[in-house]
């Protein structure tokens, strides 16, 4: 693929931030420089970015996704390498170059006033280049985590999963929105619509979508599809609701086998393409992600996450990723 910008060493120096007899994730995570070094890498998660915002723009939200993937570096990179954090566990890939496309939409964005259609063809080059490297990844035997990026990118994750394991896959998402919408051309709100359209995505549940922001033809074509679950937010902001009971019904509904999806627009308060007064805590997405190594899952996807000028989104999504990696390993240890 030639849209891969590797992880270096060079890269690796420009985020760290070295302390006299403390060791850094950074320090000892493995790199490679070629999809042909995978199968013999001993890491079992693959971390990679794709830097972009092209997706929400074209579903009119908020830009500046394409700032998640280096505040996550900055972040993760420094957190310690100890008992619980293990670097052997997962390497960094890189990133998926999405800087033409970015170049694209910017000059059609000034240029033109009804451009949803031609962002969506730049969607489609970017689905391309996710689908194929997290099919190379799961094919290789190792477990994807994807930093976008809008959330155009989950069709990309849906699809390669499926490819690579021959089969539709599950999906559960943490989200105040579908991302069902109408598949009239590509954008952020509708990677999941398409997924199903198209065969590549089986039982999908939504854990904590919005009253406020479903339509009405969403719930009108889906409520009666018994591969779709809806978990309202609303009906689990009522006092005493039990969350995490409800988080474990949806992944028994997924058969406890699912690709998860985190968008940050779930998150209440977070910096995010359409950030919310109501939703839930990071602390509440860090016990989930901590119930999803039960499962079987099958890749790990955070978007919409809006980092510019907060230093804060980047350590978040560190935790999320340190707790996935940590809580899968000991999950599978227990397994052995």
């Amino acid at each position: 693929m030639k849209n891969i910008k590797f992880f270096n060493d060079s890269i690796r120096r420009g985020f760290l931030n070295f302390r006299a007899g403390e060791r850094k994730l950074g320090e000892r995570l493995k790199t490679i420089s070629s999809l042909e070094e995978l199968q013999e890498s001993p890491a079992t998660y693959v971390i990679f970015g794709v830097p972009e915002d092209v997706g929400v723009r074209a579903n009119h939200g908020k830009p500046g996704a394409n700032s998640a993937w280096n505040s996550f570096l900055s972040s993760f990179l420094n957190i310690q390498a100890n008992q619980y954090n293990n670097p052997d566990n997962c390497l960094i890939l890189g990133h998926l170059d999405c800087s033409s496309m970015m170049t694209e939409a910017n000059r059609l964005i000034r240029e033109a006033t009804k451009v949803g259609d031609k962002l969506g063809i730049l969607v489609q080059l970017i689905d391309d280049m996710v689908f194929k490297l997290v099919r190379k990844i799961i094919e290789s035997g190792k477990i994807p985590i994807i930093i976008g990026g809008g959330h155009n990118n989950a069709y990309g994750n849906i699809k390669g999963t499926s490819l690579a394991l021959q089969k539709p896959i599950n999906v559960l998402n943490i989200d105040a929105h579908t991302d069902l919408r109408r598949t009239d051309y590509r954008h952020s709100g509708n990677g999941f619509s398409y997924a199903k359209s198209q065969g590549y995505l089986n039982k999908y549940s939504m854990f904590g979508i919005h009253k406020n922001y479903t339509p009405q033809y969403i719930f009108d074509q889906y409520e009666a599809d018994e591969d779709i679950r809806f978990c309202i937010w609303e009906d689990l902001i009522v006092k005493d609701s039990p969350k995490n009971e409800e988080f474990k019904k949806q992944a028994e509904f997924l058969k406890n086998e699912f690709g998860l999806e985190i968008d940050c627009d779930a998150i209440q308060f977070f910096p995010s393409s359409a950030i919310t007064s109501s939703g839930f805590t990071v602390d509440e997405i860090r016990n989930f992600i901590k119930l999803s190594a039960s499962n079987k899952v099958h890749y790990l996807h955070i978007c919409e996450a809006i980092a510019q000028g907060n230093p804060v989104v980047g350590k978040t999504i560190s935790y999320f990723v340190s707790d996935f990696i940590r809580e899968n390993t000991i999950a599978s240890l227990k397994n052995l």
